[in-house]
Order: C-alpha cells, then sequence, then structure tokens
C-alpha cells in the first residue's frame, strides 16, 4: 500500500511543479484585475481547480489536443472575415478558456438582465409615445442625430409584443473588480453562434476535464431563445427564417451555424416577397409564408422602399407588412438606435426613472458632446479621455475605425479634433480610459495574461430574460490593451461558467412525447435549390476534367514505351483531349505543345475558369452558401481538394496522382449525398444537377471520341473517361467497336455513367417535384426530359454519328437551362401570381 502510495505521488508531483512553475511565471500586469489572479494576489480557486487537472497532463498530451482543436476547426471549416476582406480566415481560438465561478457569473446576470429590461422599454418609448424626449429625460438630438431611429416604425406596435429579442453587452471587469459595460449590441447582436462553435471544439479537445469542471451547458438557452421565438407567432407551428446579408458577410459562417443548430431556414433577401399582408419565402413549391425573421441585416437596410433605397439585402415592404401585424422581427427595426455612445451618460437616471432601482452594472464613464457642461469638461481634459463617435464606431473626419486618442496625435490633428469637437459636438463622445482585465491564454508552453472583452447574451422569454452561461470572448493580442481601443480581438475563446456541483446533461432535442411526427419534404428557398443544383454540376464538371486529365496521361505513358501500332493514334487521341480541354477553358492554346504541362494547366492552374482547381473552389463558394443543409463531412471533403489542388504538384506523376485522388474524394462525396441526404428536394436538385452535367459531358466525350471514323486507341479513351472498361470486356469478347461503345455511354439505361441512365433520373426527379401551374399541363422541363427519354430508348447506335451526338448535347443544355427559369426565376418572374401546390 506504501508503495502504491508513493507511486501515486511521484505522479502528481510533475503537474504540481508544473502549476508552480506557471504561477511563479505568470506575468500579471499591474494594477490590472486579473481573472486568473484575484485582488489578494492567489489564484481564484475556478482556476486554481482547472489548472491542477490541466497539469496533470504531460506536454506532449497538451499539444495532442491543441492540434485536434486546430484541426477540428479546419475541417469544419470554421471561418470569418475581418472588415474589408473578401478572403475567408480560420478562426482563431485560444486553446484555453475563460473561466468564471458561478457566484460571479450570478451577479453578474443580475445586473445584464436589468440593463435588458431597461432598454426594452426605452425603446418602447422612443417608439410609442415619446415621453422620455417630452419630459426632457433624454434630448432629442440624443435620439436623433443616430441613423438608426427610424421614423418609419414610429408608432408601429412590434408583432409579438417586444422590441429586443436577442440583447448582447460587451463586458470587462475595471479597476474595482467589478464588471463594467463597454458597450450595448441591441441591433442584431452576433457572435452567439462563434460562441457555440468554440465549445464544442474545447469541450471535444478536453473532454474529461470539461466533464469534470462541471461547465453550465449552454443548451438550454438556445432552446428558451427558439421557443421563444416560435411563441411570438400567431399560429402554431411557425415558419422561422434567419435573415443573412449573403455568403460575403463576414460572420456568415454564424448565421449559418445557428440557422443549423436552431432548425431555421438561412434566407436573403432575394428569397423573401411581400404578398398580401405576410412575408413570403420564395421556393421550388412556389411561395411560403414566413412567420418570424431572426434578422442579421442591419435595419437601414430591411426595406429599400421606406428605408435605404439603395440596399438589396432587404424587402420591399416589409416595414408595410409589420405595420399590419403581418410578421414578427427580431430584433424590431430601429432597435439599433440604443447603441448610441451618446445615450450611455442618460442610463443611471432613466433607470430609476423606468425600474425604481439603481443600474446594478455600471459602464465606462461617458460624456455626451452634445451638452455644453459635458463638452467643456471633455476639451478641458482632452488627453485624458478616448474620442469616440456618438452613434458609430467611427470618429468623424478620422480615417481609423475606432476610437481616437489625443495624446497620440500629432498637433496639428489634436488641434483639428478640438476644433470638431467644438464646432459640433452632437457627433463626439469622451470617454474614461480603462484598462480590460487579463485572463490567462497559452503561448509558447506557458501561460500569459492578455485583455479581453465578454460578450454576453440575453434572451427574451415568457418568463424573464434568459442569459447564455457563458458567451462570446475576444481576446487581444497585445498586453496593453484599452478597453476603448480593443476593436477586433486577435483570438476568442470559450467562456466555462463553473459550479461545484454536478451540472445535468443538456440538449435542443425535445421530449419524444412532445413532437408531432411529420414527414414533409420541407421547404426548400429558391436560392437554396439553384445553390444545390449549381453546386452538382461544378463537381461533376470538376469530375469530368480530372477524368481527362488522368486520361491524358496514360496513353502518353503508353506510347512511351515504344510501342509501334499504337503510337500514331494514341497521339491521335492526346491531341483530341488536349482540344477539349482547351474548349473547356482548363488549358490554354500555347501549352498544347507540352502534354505534362496541359495536364498540370488543367488540374491546378488558378487563372483557367475550367481547371479542376477553378471548378472545386466554384463549388466551394456555392457550397458556402449552402452551409446549414451540407453535413461537416461533405464540407470537409470539399475543403481538402481545394487544399490539395492548391499545392502544386512536383512531376507528371505528381499530377496524375493528385486527379486519380480527387476522384477518389468526389466518389467520397456522391456517397455521402447518396446515402446520408434525406430525400428531400434539397437532394434531388443536387442530383439533378450532377445528372445533367454527366449527361452533358457524356455526350460531348462521346461526339469527341465515338465519331464515324474512330479507332480503337479513341474509343479505348471513351470507356476509360465513361468508367465502363470492365463493363464492356465482360460484355464483349472483342476488342472496342464503334456502335457498342455508342450503346454502351449513351444508350445503355442500366450503365450508371450513360446519358440514358441520367436522363431516366432527371425524369424521377422532375416527376417528383411540385407542380408550379395549375393548368394540368405538363411543364417545360418535364417536356423536354420525357421528350429526350423517348428519343433515347428509340434510338439505335449505328444511327448516332456526330451530328446526331451534337444535338443531343444541345437539347441536354436545354434541358438544364429550362430547369433553371423553371426553378429558380429571379426577376419579375420570382413571384408567381397562380396559388401554388407541392411542398408545405
Amino acid at each position: 500500500m506504501a508503495g502504491q502510495a508513493g507511486s501515486q505521488d511521484n505522479k502528481a508531483r510533475p503537474g504540481q511543479r508544473r502549476m508552480a512553475q506557471w504561477t511563479r511565471d505568470y506575468a500579471r500586469l499591474p494594477g490590472i484585475p486579473d481573472e486568473y489572479i484575484g485582488q489578494d494576489g492567489a489564484p481564484r480557486p475556478a482556476w486554481a481547480r482547472f489548472f491542477d487537472a490541466f497539469a496533470a497532463l504531460s506536454p506532449a498530451d497538451i499539444e495532442r489536443r491543441f492540434a485536434s482543436a486546430d484541426r477540428h476547426l479546419r475541417e469544419a471549416g470554421v471561418t470569418y472575415r475581418a472588415p474589408g476582406e473578401t478572403a475567408d480566415r480560420l478562426w482563431p481560438l485560444s486553446h484555453l478558456p475563460l473561466i468564471i465561478d458561478e457566484n460571479d457569473w450570478r451577479q453578474l446576470t443580475t445586473g445584464i438582465a436589468q440593463r435588458a429590461q431597461l432598454l426594452e422599454m426605452i425603446l418602447r418609448d422612443l417608439y410609442g409615445e415619446g415621453r422620455l424626449v417630452a419630459d426632457g429625460a433624454v434630448p432629442a438630438a440624443a435620439i436623433a442625430g443616430s441613423n438608426e431611429y427610424l421614423r418609419a416604425v414610429c408608432g408601429v406596435k412590434p408583432p409579438g409584443g417586444r422590441y429586443l429579442h436577442l440583447y448582447a453587452a460587451d463586458v470587462g471587469r475595471g479597476p474595482d473588480g467589478r464588471w463594467w459595460v463597454l458597450s450595448d449590441r441591441t441591433q442584431a447582436p452576433s457572435g452567439a453562434g462563434y460562441a457555440l462553435e468554440n465549445r464544442l471544439v474545447l469541450s471535444r479537445a478536453f473532454s474529461n476535464l470539461y466533464k469534470s469542471m462541471n461547465v453550465e451547458r449552454v443548451a438550454p438557452f438556445f432552446e428558451a431563445f427558439r421557443d421563444s421565438l416560435r411563441a411570438s407567432a400567431d399560429r402554431d407551428e411557425p415558419r422561422i427564417g434567419l435573415l443573412t446579408p449573403g455568403a460575403f458577410n463576414e460572420t456568415y459562417f454564424e448565421h449559418a451555424t445557428i440557422a443549423r443548430y436552431l432548425g431555421f431556414l438561412l434566407v436573403e433577401g432575394d428569397d423573401l416577397a411581400v404578398s398580401g399582408d405576410r412575408i413570403h419565402i420564395r421556393t421550388v413549391a412556389g411561395l411560403k409564408r414566413l412567420d418570424v425573421l431572426l434578422r442579421r441585416v442591419d435595419s437601414n437596410f430591411l426595406d429599400p422602399l421606406e428605408l435605404d433605397a439603395s440596399s438589396h439585402l432587404g424587402v420591399p415592404g416589409l416595414i408595410d407588412v409589420l405595420r399590419k401585424n403581418g410578421v414578427v422581427v427580431a430584433n424590431m427595426p430601429g432597435s439599433g438606435v440604443l447603441e448610441a455612445r451618446a445615450l450611455l451618460g442618460f442610463l443611471p437616471n432613466l433607470c430609476r426613472r423606468l425600474l425604481s432601482e439603481d443600474l446594478l452594472m455600471p459602464h465606462i464613464a461617458t460624456w455626451w458632446c452634445g451638452q455644453k457642461s459635458a463638452r467643456e469638461e471633455v476639451l478641458s481634459r482632452l488627453d485624458d479621455f478616448a474620442i469616440e463617435g456618438a452613434y458609430g464606431r467611427a470618429v468623424p473626419g478620422f480615417a481609423s475605425n475606432g476610437p481616437v486618442l489625443s495624446g497620440e496625435l500629432l498637433p496639428p490633428e489634436r488641434e483639428r479634433l478640438r476644433s470638431a469637437i467644438s464646432d459640433r459636438g452632437i457627433d463626439f463622445v469622451g470617454q474614461e480610459l480603462v484598462r480590460l482585465s487579463t485572463t490567462p491564454t497559452w503561448e509558447n508552453g506557458r501561460i500569459t495574461p492578455r485583455p479581453f472583452v465578454l460578450r454576453v447574451f440575453a434572451a427574451a422569454t415568457p418568463n424573464g430574460w434568459t442569459i447564455l452561461p457563458g458567451g462570446f470572448c475576444r481576446i487581444a493580442d497585445e498586453p496593453d490593451a484599452r478597453a476603448v481601443s480593443m476593436g477586433d480581438g486577435a483570438r476568442s475563446a470559450d467562456v466555462w461558467v463553473v459550479s461545484d456541483k454536478p451540472i445535468a446533461a443538456s440538449t435542443l432535442l425535445p421530449a419524444a412525447d412532445t413532437v408531432r411526427i411529420r414527414r414533409i419534404a420541407g421547404v426548400v428557398p429558391s436560392r437554396a435549390a439553384d445553390n444545390l443544383f449549381w453546386l452538382g454540376r461544378y463537381l461533376e464538371r470538376a469530375e469530368a476534367t480530372l477524368r481527362l486529365i488522368r486520361a491524358l496521361g496514360t496513353p502518353t505513358r503508353e506510347s512511351a514505351k515504344g510501342a509501334p501500332t499504337g503510337a500514331s493514334t494514341a497521339l491521335h487521341s492526346v491531341e483530341r483531349i488536349q482540344r477539349l480541354l482547351v474548349t473547356w477553358g482548363a488549358t490554354s492554346q500555347a501549352s498544347r505543345a507540352n502534354s505534362a504541362k496541359v495536364a498540370a494547366e488543367a488540374l491546378q492552374s488558378a487563372e483557367k475558369f475550367g481547371s479542376a482547381l477553378s471548378l472545386l473552389r466554384s463549388a466551394q463558394r456555392t457550397a458556402t452558401s449552402l452551409r446549414e443543409r451540407l453535413s461537416p463531412d461533405a464540407w470537409q471533403v470539399i475543403t481538402e481538394m481545394v487544399e490539395r489542388l492548391s499545392v502544386e504538384a512536383d512531376d507528371d506523376d505528381g499530377v496524375v496522382s493528385a486527379a486519380e485522388l480527387s476522384l477518389q474524394e468526389l466518389a467520397s462525396f456522391a456517397g455521402l449525398a447518396q446515402e446520408n441526404m434525406n430525400r428531400a428536394a434539397g437532394w434531388r436538385f443536387l442530383e439533378m444537377g450532377r445528372r445533367a452535367e454527366r449527361a452533358i459531358n457524356t455526350a460531348r466525350f462521346a461526339r469527341q471520341f465515338a465519331y464515324d471514323e474512330a479507332g480503337d486507341e479513341d474509343l479505348d479513351v471513351l470507356l476509360t473517361l465513361v468508367d465502363c472498361q470492365i463493363t464492356y470486356r465482360s460484355r464483349y469478347l472483342v476488342g472496342p467497336a464503334l456502335a457498342p461503345v455508342r450503346d454502351l455511354a449513351v444508350l445503355d439505361p442500366y450503365n450508371p455513367r450513360s446519358v440514358a441512365f441520367q436522363v431516366a433520373a432527371l425524369n424521377e426527379h422532375i416527376a417528383s417535384l411540385p407542380s408550379l401551374k395549375e393548368h394540368g399541363l405538363i411543364e417545360r422541363p418535364q417536356r423536354l426530359a420525357v421528350a429526350l427519354q423517348a428519343m433515347l430508348t428509340t434510338a439505335e447506335a449505328a444511327a448516332l454519328d456526330v451530328k446526331a451526338l451534337f444535338a443531343l448535347e444541345q437539347d441536354l443544355l436545354n434541358l438544364a437551362d429550362a430547369i433553371g427559369l423553371h426553378y429558380f426565376p429571379h426577376g419579375p418572374n420570382a413571384s408567381r401570381p397562380e396559388k401554388l401546390t407541392g411542398l408545405a
């Protein structure tokens, strides 16, 4: 027993020594509050408990878990865009969480709930009776100066009964150790989706540690928020959409994450239309009513008829629908007026007036320069303040997108700032300089303090405000980051609210006896169906290019072996492959003298629109707009193909190997779609895109390599391209012959790569889609598909000359265009006037 105890003690000692060393080396900034080291100089109990368990891991195990977290972020495609950038960045997750004990968290959430209720009451007055302005509690200029104050919604009672459905506050710990509010987020608070992703990644990387810390779960918050939105609608089973600006928005990944997690429809402005007193979604089954709209589009862009006329992000007529109580919008347009810093100084008095209690959570001391006394105070001590825009992040007249520190300006710029404040103080606020508290981060094998901002989320529910246990934490890259100048944090961290007691597991899945069973196909917005259709086409087009590249390598190698009888015909086949790649835009005419260069260019050229890399990047861009509909595995396959082909191959064999590996991954994607996607309309449009493109490509291959004078080598290339070598050899005991090869590639209904097979599949899919007109006549896509199937069924291989194959290719292109025009209408054709039937 003594030996066993000694052994256990020896195992614990390395961790204890490591923990002691970390604590000694922790370079806490003097005079700055710290989340790890309390004001008494000792580690906070929650952090001590975390690091005791963390230190027990070996350095190799720690690095392995960190690498696992980073790998998950890459594979899941967790990205964001910095403002003004067009390329996505990998999400920068800090490997250590921010830890808050339950007592500290309880004080924070009480203050956040009070603040959220106060802001809801202020909005109710500003857009209702207007007593606060009339009585002088808030200067009219502090409200009217904001472009987020919308006259168009004054007097409009919010459908669902509330202005704020989701509120967030950026907070930090002040010099006195209390939490301070840095800013309010009432427009369309972002970050909850990234907080969810942070939790998924870190709880997986440190699963045992996560469980042992008794971390509060985040699922109940999202469940309460979803149920609250559902309850705000005027029917039992409402349709809820998340309105996004689109795939080029900086936080589009988060929009897709929230939509997928909560089961909302991810929609853009073009997906929606006003019909009568309601908002509807344009779907492949016609217009379908939308009951609740969770918006991530700024208020001014929501309705080009009554707000910003230049907006392409909103829905014409939306404000009028709000007046008629036709849709719930969360948050209500115009709620962003409360983000103006000009209002911060008035909140304590407003809290006493409206709630009859003191404001529990202070904010950074703020002076709005629209008032004479505040303006004089700021000008008298200009170097002691950070100057911010009163109604936006930017300071009017200065290029930076954040606060301006007078003490860091050159004398001419300082005088220009002073003059601007004197001439038009309404546009400026002065804020006290406050240094943020710090949290431990992991850098070069040691823990290091870095300043952070915590965004705390509150959701309105029938039972009051529910607070997300944790939140969205941003960590500054520099040790000396002030609250007013942190801006966009360099990293994000998961936030663990820990308890001394075990936490019950929770999930968003409802109890089995509370769900009414349904088997309807569901709603597919026209834009989503369009993207799925083109995703299938891009992937199939990339596969055709990859097959050409692989076929180009095979005869080249064989002819190089010196077989005299096949050398001339092989060269002829190579020329045809090269010509086809030039026609497809995969390579240039100038490269045709060198087969190796043609293959490399067709595989990896970023400039050629028809190269495999360019096509896969197009597929990736299209898939980005479908993040809420694609599984993580499917997204990972596309991402890995793009990453692999972005690295230049070393030699000819490397090009062919990369092509073959990409073909295998495309087959994996097809298998995922076939086996894992629900057989709803979305899957059908993905399949229709693949089938249409495969039919077109196969007809083109047949025209190029099964022409009337085609030799054995040409026909052999065609069999390779359509993957029918084994089938042909088992069916015919002779070498490649023209008519049998044509029949196998074009007419055979049992060959999954033949044109006939694709057309039969297209017919089946089109027949399963809803009818869009009530006249009872067969619609154009089905009419074309039926005619093509009849022609292919009755055709004879001997009659399939080049002219007939060219006509077939054109008919297939017309069919693909007809599908797009019929199911993905744009412009004036998008809103169909007839009553539509089909998908609910």
